[in-house]
């Protein structure tokens, strides 16, 4: 094994390994949006309380974001991963046993501190393989499993609710990353460049040096909004579509995310590869990328909230999908131009609570208290403004600091 993880081809069987991991990352924590209509019923929850549901996790996520990072850069990135694979899984079958709303939230916030591991630890581990040369094109290829693990999340919790009820669609997901992870534990090796590297800073300092960083801030704020309005659209469009369009559970679900997400995994790949190329020529080669990606979708989410016909929906949500896709390939390959390698776990801690605390958490109940005074596809027409402000933070980054701040 020792031969093969040295050899070039192990470094991408890595990005194949952690795809599965990170398919059923996104898969687990979409599931619940697919089953909203029957939670509605059932629980009788309000879109208030629905909203809860998915900031829920969000919070969680983000609070234990900084934790967590601090944590991967202190331990093996495999541990990390394997670790938090076992226990969001197992929190996703338990999740089946809610009986009310307030343990149902319970849950739904446990699974986000299970899920806030992977991605600290899993970027590292890339990035311990893949330098400058090919790290773009590494994560914006693992990035895919984010698309293919949503629709997936979306269309067969959907389906499974439909035949057997909403509880047995966490049974499925959380049952099968279990056996995934058993699968993977004897092949997965830690990377020898991570393994090597200087030891951290104290967690403290070390989240000082980041933050004293401009680039890294721009790049965090954008994020944040980025992140804002991927969680509106993932959260809300499968209720949108079954209440102004009449579709099932299972076509809500999958015509909620199959468009956009396949779109993104034409989109992430070329934003790695391009992003990889950019960067050669210039240092701000990759936040360009991501600055198109925001500026270019903006128009496309406003236009998925206001359309009322599904043909122009289906092309909005593509469109969107597509543009999402260049942003998504850079968002830690982008802050790892400009922190030192042995705190790579932190940053991408940073980015995930910033990006979920102060995005993803808010944008569920934003959109859920926005609804009820203007309707839901005004509420996510509104927040086609969000990604421009993104975009405002990239290109500040790239015209006054990125240059000199760049490894």
């Amino acid at each position: 094994m020792g031969d093969l993880a040295a050899s070039g081809r192990y470094k991408w069987a890595v990005v194949g390994m952690l795809w599965g991991i990170s398919f059923f990352n996104y898969a687990d924590r979409q599931a619940v949006f697919a089953v909203f209509p029957l939670l509605e019923k059932e629980l009788h929850l309000n879109s208030v309380q629905l909203g809860l549901l998915g900031s829920s996790f969000a919070i969680t996520y983000g609070i234990f974001g900084m934790v967590a990072g601090a944590i991967v850069d202190r331990v093996r990135r495999v541990s990390a991963i394997l670790g938090g694979l076992y226990v969001w899984s197992i929190i996703c079958v338990t999740t089946a046993l809610s009986r009310t709303f307030p343990q149902l939230l319970a849950f739904r916030a446990a699974e986000g501190l299970g899920e806030t591991f992977y991605f600290p630890a899993s970027m590292s581990a890339i990035s311990g393989y893949h330098g400058r040369e090919t790290r773009s094109r590494a994560m914006g290829l693992h990035q895919t499993s984010v698309y293919i693990g949503t629709v997936a999340g979306g269309f067969f919790a959907g389906l499974i609710a439909q035949q057997y009820g909403w509880r047995w669609s966490f049974v499925v997901f959380g049952g099968a990353g279990i056996l995934l992870g058993i699968v993977i534990h004897r092949f997965l090796r830690e990377p020898t460049a991570v393994a090597t590297q200087e030891p951290p800073p104290a967690a403290i300092h070390e989240f000082r040096l980041l933050l004293r960083k401009p680039t890294v801030l721009c790049l965090l704020a954008a994020f944040l909004c980025a992140n804002f309005v991927a969680v509106v659209l993932l959260s809300w469009m499968p209720k949108f579509l079954h209440d102004r369009f009449q579709l099932n559970l299972a076509m809500a679900g999958l015509a909620a995310t199959i468009f956009a997400q396949l779109a993104s995994m034409v989109g992430a790949p070329l934003g790695g590869w391009l992003a990889d190329t950019w960067r050669r020529r210039t240092p701000g080669g990759r936040l360009w990328v991501q600055a198109i990606g925001v500026f270019a979708g903006a128009p496309f989410v406003l236009l998925c909230g206001m359309t009322k016909s599904i043909g122009w929906l289906i092309v909005a949500l593509t469109c969107w999908g597509f543009a999402k896709g260049l942003y998504d390939a850079n968002i830690f390959a982008s802050v790892y131009d400009v922190v030192p390698p042995e705190t790579r776990g932190s940053a991408a801690g940073l980015m995930n609570s910033v990006g979920w605390l102060g995005g993803g958490a808010a944008a569920p109940l934003t959109i859920g208290i926005l609804a009820q005074d203007y309707g839901l596809g005004g509420a996510i027409a509104l927040a086609s403004v969000v990604y421009l402000v993104a975009g405002a933070f990239l290109v500040t980054a790239i015209a006054l600091f990125i240059k000199r701040e760049a490894q």
